[in-house]
């Protein structure tokens, strides 16, 4: 077995399939309803402190704060269940209405966000239907990632696939970037009062005219041909319950999980919680602080293709021991580096932790089909995937929050960072093989040379 990539030269002319014409569609389609999807997910980070305000009993401002992001990783708990959800449907009906029904369930719920009154206005119940419509944001996105990588890489040609499944992670960073940049817009705009009583709400309110731009590109596109090249050669072959395919898959899903946690972990520390720990711990102005997050988060998005063609040219195993490498010796230093508090000092510490962030972001969204055969690709990857960003991405804000308040060391986070980071080393140097330019399993039982 040899890190290198190879690719099967019998299986070439395969490569040209799907028209250059169509796979830009397919690639733009799946970037825009990604990018719905993300930064209605996205915006609650940003709003994070309005929120703890509007919906929480008023009082010590870190335990509304704690409320708050407790809410946001309810959200990721119901992650693993949409994933199996969506996952069952996506493997059954196909990907194509799979992905338009996760964008408008992420669209609705929302909207709804903006719209539930304050807890002055009706008590308790303004954190319960909080909880309600996060929870089907949840639902939504534990079906949206991995079904917009799936129905891209199905799309690709083997030697390019990293290339192709990159613009998902563009379109993470730059949805969190269009976070970022309108609430610093709306946060420069407005006075603090307005933002609090309603400015955020109208952020929220984005998700209706956005949704159905991602709904229409989306109910233009037609079904992926490795799905459809499936579904014609499965006609003897019975249907798989979902047991049958956590059964025979549970060994690669525990491989792809090892790894998602770095990611998941990484991404939301990166893109979510430094916001907070540079308004709260560093007492960096909220203006400034998403100013920042704006500037990383665009260099990421940049940063995404180019870190997509070097995983196809080096191979998956390399680009996930490299981004576990930046990880581990760069988050405790871009940490310190947050400390200074100066606008410079703060983009300078989130483009550190972005170089491995976005690398193994990248890696991972190959990885949701190259792991799998298409006849359980979508359940199998999105359980994975969503068990793990629940686990480690989900609780990452609050578990940030409370390490730094409890040990009273604000490096705590990086450090726990760290830690994860020394562990998915190990996982992809021993246990995840090379995939890259190999074909695409079609069946679970094909053989397996990876």
């Amino acid at each position: 077995m040899t890190d290198r990539p190879s690719i099967d030269r019998d299986h070439v002319p395969e490569l040209h399939k799907v028209s250059a014409g169509h796979l830009r569609k397919v690639v733009g389609a799946s970037f825009a309803g990604t990018v719905v999807e993300w930064f209605d997910f996205a915006i609650y980070g940003y709003m994070a402190t309005h929120i703890a305000a509007t919906f929480f009993a008023s009082g010590d401002p870190l335990t509304g704060l704690l409320e708050t992001f407790a809410i946001f990783a309810v959200a990721f708990a119901m992650r693993p269940l949409g994933g199996i959800i969506f996952g069952r449907l996506g493997d059954r009906l196909g990907r194509k209405q799979t992905l338009i029904l996760t964008v408008l369930l992420m669209s609705g719920s929302t909207a709804a966000i903006g719209l539930i009154p304050s807890y002055e206005t009706i008590g308790i119940w303004a954190a319960v239907l909080l909880s309600i419509a996060r929870c089907i944001q949840g639902l939504s996105a534990g079906g949206e990632y991995a079904g917009a990588t799936i129905y891209t890489v199905e799309h690709s040609p083997d030697h390019r696939r990293n290339r192709y499944s990159s613009a998902m992670s563009m379109a993470t960073f730059a949805s969190f970037a269009l976070a970022a940049g309108l609430g610093a817009l709306f946060s420069f705009m407005l006075p603090a009062e307005a933002m609090g009583d309603w400015g955020w709400r109208a952020l929220f309110l984005l998700s209706i005219p956005m949704g159905l731009v991602a709904f229409y590109i989306r109910s233009k596109l037609h079904e992926s041909p490795e799905f459809e090249a499936m579904v014609k050669d499965s006609a003897d072959r019975p249907k798989l319950s979902l047991g049958a395919v956590v059964g025979s898959q549970w060994p690669q899903m525990l491989r792809l999980g090892g790894f998602v946690m770095l990611t998941a972990l990484s991404f939301y520390i990166f893109s979510t919680y430094m916001s907070t720990f540079l308004t709260r711990v560093v007492g960096l102005d909220q203006s400034l602080a998403l100013l920042s997050s704006l500037v990383a988060l665009l260099f990421a998005t940049a940063l995404a293709p180019v870190m997509g063609r070097l995983s196809d040219r080096i191979g998956r195993r390399r680009m996930m021991q490299m981004a576990a490498v930046l990880l581990t010796v760069m988050t405790i230093p871009a940490y310190m580096l947050a400390e200074l508090g100066t606008l410079g000092s703060a983009v300078a510490s989130q483009a550190l932790i972005a170089l491995g962030a976005v690398s193994a972001n990248v890696v991972t969204s190959v990885l949701l089909s190259e792991m799998f055969s298409t006849d359980v690709r979508y359940t199998a990857s999105g359980l994975s995937y969503n068990v793990t960003y629940a686990i480690f991405g989900g609780t990452a804000p609050y578990l940030a929050t409370w390490l730094v308040a409890t040990t009273g060391n604000s490096l705590a986070p990086a450090i726990y960072v760290t830690v994860v980071a020394v562990i998915a080393l190990g996982v992809a140097s021993i246990f995840i093989r090379e995939t890259a330019g190999k074909p695409l399993r079609r069946f679970h039982d094909d053989s397996l040379e990876v």
